[in-house]
């Protein structure tokens, strides 16, 4: 097999063996228990966040892994990486990532899922790719963003399967933008919903998910233990650069087009179905529950 990193997007749209089908259905065959909890964004909406929150909050805030994963499994990967997703987590409740939508998802336990502003989440994905999957600057953002918008899985059918279940119990729906704003009242919304944890602890997991500290140990939570199991399996070289403890900053410069297409998506979706205009509409649904 030749290793080499995209150049082009039909390169890029071709690389495969991320994850496998047997390790996908075994994830998806996962029965949880009551109390377990499942983050579940799409992609580059603040999944590596959550899980520092919601390990923080279960464990004290200890930082006794290589990297998140190791401790907050992919629930879709945990196979393809060697990990029993029945075995024992090192804290309670057990807890889990996942890219899946509702009707993916495995049922029975809890749920906690960050919306982000589309634009800004296709761009933190182009960054995350560059460097790893494929070659620095030989992708422009603009070209990268029609392949996001023509996705199969994509953000839209994701975010309304989640916005769908927004009035249950076991569903935490929050943004990234709210945990910029107010990191401790979002850390206080998921210590509620996971069933308690003190002020000591809370305080504990929300300066341990600060962007400092986070940014002091950036190479817990860069996915190396991901591309050490898949990069061989993707064709990819190793050696790959992926971080993803980065400034988080909104308001990214893409085309007039781009920025029309994307809007045009929103309306198809989000708003036709739940008469959301745009995105801050979700987002300032969500501040006044």
């Amino acid at each position: 097999m030749t290793f080499r990193r995209a150049t082009t997007i039909d390169e890029l749209d071709a690389i495969t063996g991320f994850s496998t089908e047997a390790g996908e259905r075994i994830g998806l065959a996962y029965r949880p228990d009551p109390g377990d909890i499942f983050i579940s964004p799409y992609a580059k909406c603040g999944t590596t966040w959550m899980q520092q929150i919601v390990h923080g909050l279960r464990s004290g805030g200890s930082m006794a892994f290589d990297e998140i994963t190791e401790v907050v499994p992919w629930l879709e990967l945990a196979h393809d990486m060697g990990v029993d997703v029945n075995a024992p987590q090192v804290a309670a409740p057990r807890a889990f990532k996942s890219h899946l939508t509702w009707e993916e998802i495995p049922k029975g336990g809890r749920y906690i899922v960050v919306f982000r502003d589309p634009v800004d989440a296709m761009i933190s994905l182009y960054r995350f790719f560059e460097g790893w999957w494929f070659e620095t600057g030989s992708i422009s953002v603009d070209d990268f963003a029609a392949y996001y918008l023509r996705r199969g899985e994509d953000y839209w059918a994701h975010a309304s399967s989640w916005w769908r279940q927004r009035g249950r119990e076991d569903v935490l729906l929050v943004t990234f933008e709210e945990m910029k704003r107010n990191l401790p009242g979002v850390v206080g919304q998921v210590a509620d919903f996971m069933g308690g944890y003190d002020a000591a602890r809370r305080a504990i997991a929300t300066e341990q998910a600060g962007f400092a500290f986070m940014k002091r140990h950036v190479g817990q939570f860069d996915d190396h233990l991901v591309r050490q199991a898949r990069d061989a399996a993707c064709g990819l070289p190793p050696g790959g650069a992926a971080t993803k403890v980065a400034s988080g900053k909104s308001g990214a410069q893409i085309s007039d087009d781009i920025r029309r297409r994307f809007d045009d998506r929103w309306q198809e979706g989000m708003a036709q179905e739940f008469g959301l205009p745009g995105y801050s509409a979700l987002d300032q649904a969500l501040q006044g529950r």
